[in-house]
């Protein structure tokens, strides 16, 4: 696991004015809104598949935007590193292939709120920590793979029921992903968001003003096994897998060490406190950490953290903003919000199945391990992710060659 934080580099690597260079404020506005456009579809999606109501869903978005805003706020002030938080993509979208568990919503919003304990637990325990670098990398993204594909499915199987709606969507993301990748899914959401407005306009659907108003909702939680066990334990690791380790290694790449103890207490802390409100998981940011700790954030490397800090300010903005996005998506049609939150993560799909099988030598159990998830079994009221991880590490074992003998 990742080591405890060493100082951030300071020193400049070009001359000149940087104290009065706005590259590092750019570059934060940047990556909160590449951060938030890109994904909140898919926290939406896996929210409304749990369990949440029209007024559960969005208080959810609400809480993970605050709490990834004011996490950064402390982290990147006190570290003076340009680390950033996110919520939890791959954990949204694990949520959205789960199902509504046993005990309803509540009984997700207790999962939510165990994830974030065992996120703090990680902080403060470094044996939780060695744990969980023993699972194999490849059944970890071979089970986010396996959730991720249902739901990376549904552009396409909205190109069959609402043509006219998905190819615009479609068309635009395929024309970004050629000239500016990086905006390809915040420009596939505005052409949804005005495929919306013409289907609203035509159809003189009025939007509410009290939906416009941020709000959280409070739920009591629940506990359950199932729910621990079918939820909690597998957003912990595909949380962990897929966006805290990785958001070191990107940190790591661009000469930094990330604030490892102080950056899993924060997040874990502030996925227990957004949990009784429907935030699901915040974690290190992974992909758009590159953008606050790179060379877009200014030459003066000392001064890369206040990327870092303005990601911050504006996410908090960004909440702000967000009931009236939602009350605008919320009366998409029917797999229009799952098509956008599909494009968002056929990247991530694509990184999965790669790392998954990458070993030529190690192959059938990742291959067991998606099948499984993908298969969406539940069983004894626990979702496929849970049960997909137990038969990878379960056919990987019984495939290991004996002692002694080598592998054919």
């Amino acid at each position: 696991m990742p080591k405890s934080p060493s100082p951030a580099p300071t020193t400049a690597t070009k001359p000149g004015p940087t104290r009065t260079d706005s590259r590092p404020v750019v570059a934060g506005i940047v990556t909160a809104l590449v951060g938030f456009t890109s994904s909140f579809a898919v926290v939406l999606a896996g929210l409304k598949a749990v369990g949440a109501d029209p007024a559960q869903a969005p208080s959810g978005l609400l809480a993970v935007t605050l709490t990834v805003g004011l996490g950064v706020l402390v982290l990147a002030w006190r570290s003076r590193v340009p680390v950033t938080l996110a919520w939890s993509t791959p954990g949204a979208a694990l949520l959205a292939s789960s199902g509504v568990p046993d005990g309803g919503w509540p009984a997700a919003v207790g999962a939510f709120l165990g994830a974030g304990l065992l996120l703090a637990m990680t902080g403060l325990v470094p044996a939780l920590g060695r744990l969980m670098a023993r699972i194999p990398t490849s059944l970890a993204q071979a089970m986010l793979a396996g959730v991720l594909l249902q739901l990376c499915l549904a552009p396409f199987k909205a190109l069959g029921s609402a043509p006219a709606f998905a190819a615009p969507v479609i068309l635009c993301w395929l024309l970004m992903m050629k000239f500016a990748p990086r905006w390809a899914v915040p420009a596939a959401l505005l052409a949804a968001l005005g495929v919306i407005g013409i289907t609203l306009v035509s159809a003189g659907t009025p939007v509410e003003p009290a939906g416009l108003v941020p709000a959280l909702a409070w739920t009591t939680p629940a506990f359950s096994l199932q729910a621990m066990a079918g939820l909690a334990l597998p957003l912990f690791v595909v949380t962990m897998a897929s966006q805290n380790i990785p958001g070191v290694a990107v940190l790591r790449s661009c000469g930094y060490e990330a604030p490892w103890r102080p950056a899993m207490l924060v997040t874990g802390v502030g996925t227990v406190a957004g949990a009784p409100f429907g935030g699901h998981a915040i974690n290190l940011a992974a992909l758009s950490a590159a953008l606050a700790a790179g060379e877009e954030a200014g030459g003066d490397r000392s001064r890369r953290w206040i990327a870092g800090f303005t990601s911050s300010l504006a996410y908090l903005v960004l909440a702000a903003f967000s009931a009236a996005l939602v009350s605008v998506v919320s009366k998409a049609p029917a797999g229009m919000l799952e098509a956008v939150a599909g494009l968002a993560l056929l990247g991530t799909l694509a990184s999965a199945v790669s790392a998954a099988l990458a070993d030529p030598d190690d192959r059938i159990a990742p291959a067991v391990t998606f099948l499984m998830a993908a298969s969406g079994l539940a069983f004894a009221g626990i979702g496929s992710a849970f049960w997909a991880l137990l038969a990878g590490l379960l056919v990987r074992l019984a495939l290991r060659p004996r002692p002694g003998k080598k592998s054919a």
